[in-house]
């Protein structure tokens, strides 16, 4: 069975992982599990409480298939764990690794996108992290799939998830019609848009 394990920190962003988790677990099958630092609840930006499954520390790369960062004000703070290590023994390890709006942070202290396409909120938010990738960034709505990393701006969850489930190679018309409920309200899918 799939399973993705997603970090949330305090103040994380309720809607940048919720789509691919809800998907994941009720359409696909795959098992859900929530990490926070020292395995502490947490309260997300919208007020939601949030029990963890395990803390961020006891988290195993062996026994996931997907490591998820979402993003939060936390990331651009001193307050941030660093989960650089980690991400960087999930994506040896073979793992998809996500990382969305400010959580690219972390992803880009980690060097994983010094040689790959990203993306991000905006262009220059992770050159303060000393990463060397600002060549490889793509500007734009949708999120970026590259060596199994995705990284989206806190405006995508949709295409997140689309990227996110095409790593695991589930691109399929399942997928296609999800995402096109999702992309109904603007009268064109991401994928149309994108071409």
């Amino acid at each position: 069975m799939t399973r993705i394990v997603t970090v949330l920190t305090e103040g994380f962003a309720d809607w940048e992982t919720a789509l691919i988790n809800a998907a994941g677990r009720s359409f696909y099958g795959f098992e859900t599990a929530y990490a926070t630092p020292g395995g502490q609840p947490v309260r997300s930006s919208g007020g939601m409480r949030v029990a963890a499954d395990l803390a961020v520390e006891d988290i195993d790369v062996d026994a996931l298939d997907v490591l998820l960062i979402c993003g939060g004000t936390i990331w651009e703070s001193e307050a941030a764990p660093d989960v650089t290590d980690l991400l960087r023994r999930a994506h040896a390890a073979g793992k998809v690794v996500g990382g969305i709006c400010a959580a690219t942070l972390q992803v880009a202290k980690s060097g994983l996108l010094d040689t790959r396409a990203h993306t991000s909120n905006q262009p220059g938010l992770l050159d303060q992290t000393g990463y060397r990738g600002a060549a490889h960034y793509r500007t734009g709505a949708e999120a970026v799939l590259a060596d199994r990393i995705v990284t989206a701006a806190g405006t995508s969850p949709v295409s997140f998830m689309a990227r996110v489930l095409e790593a695991l190679g589930l691109a399929d018309e399942n997928l296609d019609y999800y995402v096109g409920l999702h992309a109904a309200q603007y009268g064109t899918t991401p994928r149309q848009a994108a071409a």
